[in-house]
């Protein structure tokens, strides 16, 4: 007796969305791409998975909580071994980070830049085929100033343990929060671009979304921060002339992750309401 093999993987398996950060825009895209699925949703704090992982279980969802420090390897190793055991992981929403209003450039590069590229790196190595992943980078990537060619390529395929070691980002080159933020976010694209090669041989994609201003409560941290009147000022001035809103992201990360975009991988999808336009061309250019 011959067995279909995708009713065994019916009986033995399950799909899982690894979503890390138990924010809005983590959220809005898991609604759209994890129905029939299980939703394995990280934290740094238990307290904010719990409170995320609520919202999905009365909307229906089968979800999972675990804790998560992005910063270590340890830690995002041990998330995908529990992911793992869960089923096979075809979804993975990387949305968490620090904004320049809340840590230091060291930390920001630390949980932004290397946390992404971790686990990037730790998820390509499960990543079924046929599965898909966003990373949730920044607008601001995108008005940094161009890099070298040496220095984008260094971002994009320096060994992982080995990136915070890079000349350019070492305390005498990266001297402010937002300077950090901006490469950080840069990074995140390159490193996504270059492993979307790796995933591929999976059968896997990787894109980034580059958000602007989404109201979400980093965002509010931002509007009523030190750069809050800047910020308010790009709502004011951009083509768009409002902030977005986590569904908007949420639909840009469906596409991404389902058949309908089969054939996007290794790309950043900028949607910031015509902010870095008018930044480069427009209103908002410097003086």
């Amino acid at each position: 007796m011959v067995l279909n093999p995708l009713a065994k993987r019916e009986i033995n398996m399950t799909d899982v969305t690894v979503v890390i950060g138990a924010g809005s825009i983590g959220q809005a895209i898991a609604r759209r791409v994890s129905a029939g699925k299980r939703v394995l949703l990280a934290d740094l704090r238990q307290e904010n998975a719990a409170a995320a992982a609520k919202v999905l279980s009365d909307a229906g969802f089968d979800v999972t909580t675990a804790t998560v420090d992005v910063s270590s390897r340890d830690s995002v190793h041990a998330l995908v071994q529990t992911a793992a055991a869960l089923g096979d992981v075809t979804g993975v929403i990387h949305a968490a980070g620090v904004s320049p209003s809340q840590a230091s450039p060291a930390t920001i590069l630390a949980v932004d830049l290397y946390g992404t590229a971790l686990v990037l790196e730790e998820f390509g190595e499960v990543i079924a085929r046929g599965g898909a992943g966003v990373v949730i980078a920044s607008m601001s990537g995108h008005r940094l100033p161009a890099l070298t060619a040496a220095q984008d390529k260094a971002l994009a395929t320096t060994p992982v343990d080995d990136l915070l070691a890079l000349p350019m980002l070492q305390p005498d080159q990266v001297k402010d929060p937002l300077n950090a933020y901006q490469i950080s976010k840069r990074a995140n694209s390159l490193r996504v671009m270059a492993e979307a090669v790796r995933w591929g041989k999976r059968g896997a994609r990787i894109n980034t979304i580059s958000p602007g201003i989404i109201f979400t409560p980093l965002a509010r941290d931002e509007l009523t921060g030190p750069r809050g009147q800047g910020y308010r000022r790009m709502i004011d001035l951009c083509p768009a002339r409002r902030g977005g809103t986590p569904d908007e992201v949420g639909a840009v990360g469906a596409l991404l992750m389902g058949s309908d975009g089969a054939f996007i991988t290794g790309s950043d999808f900028l949607m910031d309401g015509g902010v870095t336009a008018a930044y480069w061309y427009g209103e908002l250019a410097p003086k």
